[in-house]
């Protein structure tokens, strides 16, 4: 499989991939990834367009107790861990970064409450930095396509950072996450309608034979 044919496919299909997460700062960015975990990003943008008519920024965050947060984010999923995950990481934004959410993904990584994935998420998409944030469709994808041969989300940025030049890192992480949707679905990929098929590994080792 040629790593630059793929991309090159999946950069005519998506040429205008781009987050689906709504926001107007790093900081409402920071909030919705840590959000979108397991949920859909319709279901986030219902409810930071809520949340952030009052509490979009750092101080306004931290008015709320946790309990009152988790009442505006409970559809999310997962509410009682992701308040918490908020709240710290607002903590420390206000504490150690003077109200700013930190614009290089050493400091990112180190805010409380925020994984690998949703530092290089804000890290790309809020500041324009090279990352590459490996959440469900970009594993499924990459790994059926043969971009990575991994079993974890960590091994597999790993070998994406090393198959694919740099200055795609951030582009190839929202084309992945489109023909995910779009097409290489978890239960039933479209494979009869994909255009990647024939360089695809899981395709050829799936397909029918006659």
């Amino acid at each position: 499989m040629q790593t630059n044919e793929v991309l090159s496919e999946l950069a005519r299909l998506y040429p205008d991939a781009k987050p689906a997460l709504e926001f107007r700062s790093p900081y409402e960015l920071l909030v919705a990834v840590i959000l979108s975990a397991q949920c859909t990003d319709e279901r986030v943008n219902k409810v930071t367009r809520v949340l952030f008519e009052k509490h979009a920024a750092p101080r306004d965050m931290l008015s709320l107790s946790q309990e009152e947060l988790e009442r505006y984010i409970y559809s999310c999923g997962f509410y009682h861990n992701k308040a918490q995950h908020i709240l710290s990481a607002t903590r420390d934004i206000l504490e150690k970064f003077g109200g700013e959410v930190p614009a290089t993904l050493e400091d990112l990584r180190t805010l409380a409450g925020v994984g690998r994935k949703t530092a290089n998420v804000v890290y790309a998409v809020a500041f324009g930095g090279d990352a590459i944030a490996v959440d469900t469709h970009v594993f499924r994808v990459s790994n059926r396509l043969g971009l990575a041969h991994s079993n974890t989300p960590e091994k597999t940025e790993q070998q994406l950072m090393a198959a694919i030049p740099k200055d795609d890192w951030s582009k190839a992480h929202h084309w992945l996450i489109f023909h995910g949707r779009r097409v290489c679905h978890s239960q039933k990929p479209d494979c009869a309608n994909c255009t990647l098929a024939k360089k695809c590994e899981f395709y050829q080792k799936t397909k029918p034979t006659v």
